[in-house]
């Protein structure tokens, strides 16, 4: 036999001896369940499969304004001399402006607007709710006003309006209230637009006002209807990124838009309003939760999964002594906000997954 031949058969043959060696070390033949991974290597990170509630959300721009419009118009003559500034919130009992010499206009609480001068022996819905008012601010007792009737101006109510007169500044009371000296609105107004001018007459309208209370306004698609209902809870981000939880408290029926492009009005209240401050018509996210689980599932990191070339998922689990198996799962609710996802499959609360490391 040729002596060369023989040589280099034997290096042949220990190349392949060393690499089998090195291959067996590394892991690159290794049965189902090894580790893959070599000596000395550190491990991997990991999560702890769990137990939670998970809800969905989905984002929608909005709008965080004032609730409802008012236009506050004078009913009585003179000239205005004292107004408001925009922004300036007024309640029940206080003064809207100043007409002459100084006689205040009073903003009173109620559905009814002031259509004639109020005065001993009437009766009626206007009377009912100044009624009301003289109680709810102290110049009137209820059970003195009660026997005689809400709906009637009696004397007791005669004497409640001198004592808020008298409270507002007005000299010699006179116990009847003539038309324009109180403007009757549901509830506490903030005044955004001061249509009157110092000078002018104080007859037409003289204010413009929302609500003190802040609203977000969403003009959701209607492809989204079925998603929302009143009462649903929601977390809204406000234009300083920091987020405030609300509810939905109204849900409209009216389509607006193109049929492609239909959107309907959804309402929502801040739990907190005072997390708002004072912006007006600020752009706001919304995040509607579109599914929630009925109790805690079981649920993975959703950086966890792995997609499998058949389109479906599955996680790495890591067991004693670093063997790892891939175990299938089916997905479910992905929660944005925990970052979590729920999964069905083989899997028990406890069990470590591999995670991306950070």
């Amino acid at each position: 036999m040729n002596v060369r031949w023989v040589l280099a058969a034997g290096v042949i043959f220990v190349v392949l001896a060393a690499g089998t060696g090195i291959a067996w070390r590394t892991g690159a033949f290794r049965s189902d369940g090894s580790s893959g991974v070599s000596p000395g290597a550190p491990p991997p990170a990991t999560r702890p499969v769990v137990r939670e509630d998970l809800s969905s959300t989905t984002p929608v721009t909005a709008i965080l304004g004032y609730a409802r419009a008012y236009t506050v118009r004078g009913q009585g003559g003179g000239a205005l001399t004292s107004l408001p500034s925009a922004g300036q919130v007024i309640r029940q009992g206080q003064v809207l402006y100043q007409v002459d010499n100084g006689v205040p206009v009073v903003l009173l609480y109620g559905s009814v607007p002031a259509w004639r001068m109020l005065d001993e022996g009437l009766t009626g819905a206007d009377v009912t709710e100044l009624n009301h008012d003289l109680v709810a601010l102290g110049y009137a007792s209820g059970p003195d006003i009660s026997p005689l009737g809400w709906d009637y101006f009696s004397w007791e109510t005669a004497y409640g309006v001198q004592q808020m007169e008298s409270a507002l500044g007005v000299s010699s009371p006179p116990g009847s209230l003539p038309l324009g000296s109180v403007v009757f609105e549901p509830e506490p107004i903030r005044v955004t637009n001061v249509l009157g001018s110092l000078g002018g007459p104080a007859e037409g309208p003289v204010l413009a006002a929302t609500s003190d209370q802040h609203v977000v306004t969403i003009p959701l698609s209607t492809a989204q209807e079925s998603q929302v209902a009143v009462g649903d809870p929601v977390t809204v981000t406000l234009p300083d990124n920091a987020s405030t939880p609300g509810k939905i408290s109204s849900v409209g029926t009216v389509a607006t838009g193109t049929a492609s492009n239909a959107t309907i009005q959804v309402t929502v209240t801040l739990t907190h309003p005072r997390v708002a401050g004072t912006m007006d018509q600020a752009p706001v996210t919304v995040y509607i939760t579109t599914a929630s689980s009925p109790g805690p599932v079981l649920a993975v990191p959703v950086a966890a999964l792995l997609a499998q070339s058949s389109g479906a998922y599955s996680v790495e689990v890591v067991a004693a002594g670093d063997t790892r198996r891939l175990v299938p799962v089916t997905v479910g609710i992905f929660d944005d906000n925990s970052g979590m996802v729920q999964v069905t499959g083989a899997l028990t609360p406890g069990e470590q997954i591999v995670v991306p490391a950070t």
